[in-house]
């Protein structure tokens, strides 16, 4: 199994595939919406493994060896954890047990949704080649552009968001199968550190620094990055004894997905999980922080908990509990809605000191700079022109600051 890196398609891998195919049965795909997949958006990491399981269902594969490249690898550490009677052995390229800073990831969501792909493909070939490979290969260079503004942009912010809430550095140890970490040693996306951080949480792994490389390192080092896998698979496989795999059902049910599969670009769509019945108790807190992380910010959060001391932690931790916890972990509403709720209100109220943060979680809520131009005109009639006024100039500041692309 090789899975890609977010914006690329399984062509990054091309140069391995004859190589790798003398000695297994070989099978990429594609990220939703990415390469002409169908762009059926996964919010998260152990969606796409999800569906990757359900199509190797399919196709009835129960055990394999596995390897990908950046988000690709975050899928592949993600099933070794949750699934590890499903894979064999496990090669992590260019990934990283967290991806920069979940507040990076998310702007990142907000520039796509208000510029599009151009800015992301813009600048790729700095992200992923080193300049004395760009130069050389043009050709390349501008297969990788079009990579990134072919992907669709829906499933390119969601895979963002997949990657800002994805974390397992407290998870490392419990990866239990031969484990071979890869990067090139001049990438600066996931360097040499965070494989450092790989290679010293999960038991036994090996790491391989590939020289004259940056992020694509199979695109960049073919022959260098094949060797290292062909080494890693020949010798690293971890057979699971058969009462752990689990037993084939006696009676074959229809397929899943209806449709008939066909080993083409997708990700076969998994089919939804019962609900767990009923959560902790009284996790409140817990669920609170997770919200008002992911829609205010890590950097927001972490100033309003550092500024607390025995005073107000009491009103942080009613906030978290109350307003986050509760009202915005609600299923009534989605959280581009509440969005729209808060900047009324924030408005209505003569608030402003909170309208800049909430306007930067608005954009991460999916709202646009026009939509949320339509929410303060409304608030001009209903609240006031001097409130909207007002209410315009923070919002404006703001949602320059966060949609201009990285020069």
């Amino acid at each position: 199994m090789i899975g890609p890196s977010l914006g690329t398609t399984w062509h990054m891998w091309d140069r391995q595939i004859p190589e790798l195919a003398q000695h297994w049965r070989v099978f990429r795909y594609d990220l939703p919406g990415h390469g002409g997949a169908p762009a059926h958006a996964a919010p998260s990491v152990a969606e796409l493994g999800d569906r990757l399981l359900a199509t190797l269902d399919g196709l009835g594969v129960q055990r394999f060896g596995y390897a990908g490249c950046s988000i690709g690898g975050a899928v592949g550490a993600d099933l070794a954890l949750r699934h590890p009677h499903r894979v064999a052995s496990l090669a992590l390229v260019a990934s990283s047990p967290r991806f920069g800073s979940a507040d990076e990831f998310r702007q990142r969501g907000v520039i796509v949704r208000t510029n599009g792909l151009e800015p992301m493909a813009r600048t790729a070939p700095e992200r992923w080649f080193t300049p004395g490979f760009a130069a050389a290969q043009p050709a390349i260079v501008e297969w990788a552009v079009q990579m990134v503004r072919t992907t669709d942009p829906g499933c390119y912010i969601a895979a963002c968001e997949a990657l800002a809430a994805f974390d397992i550095r407290d998870h490392l140890g419990r990866i239990g199968v031969p484990t071979l970490v890869l990067v090139g040693a001049e990438d600066k996306v996931t360097g040499p550190a965070e494989a450092r951080t790989l290679v010293a949480g999960i038991p036994d792994a090996r790491l391989a620094l590939v020289p004259g490389a940056s992020h694509l390192a199979p695109v960049e080092q073919p022959a260098a990055v094949c060797d290292l896998l062909l080494t890693h698979f020949s010798t690293a496989w971890q057979d699971a004894p058969a009462a752990a795999l689990p037993a084939p059902p006696l009676v074959p049910g229809p397929p899943t997905p209806a449709t008939p599969f066909a080993p083409v670009a997708e990700i076969a769509a998994a089919p939804l999980a019962p609900e767990a019945a009923g959560r902790l108790p009284d996790d409140r807190y817990e669920r609170g922080t997770k919200v008002r992380r992911e829609v205010l910010g890590d950097a927001h959060v972490d100033a309003a908990n550092g500024s607390a001391d025995a005073f107000t932690e009491d009103f942080q931790e009613l906030v978290t509990r109350y307003a986050w916890g509760e009202v915005w972990n609600r299923d009534g509403l989605d959280r581009r809605t509440r969005s729209c709720i808060t900047l009324t209100a924030l408005v209505a109220s003569g608030h402003l000191e909170g309208l800049a943060a909430h306007t930067r979680a608005a954009l991460r809520n999916g709202l646009t700079p026009a939509e949320i131009k339509e929410v303060l005109l409304q608030t001009a009639v209903y609240c006031g022109i001097p409130a909207a006024g007002a209410a315009f100039s923070v919002a404006q500041s703001v949602i320059q600051e966060e949609t201009t692309p990285p020069a």
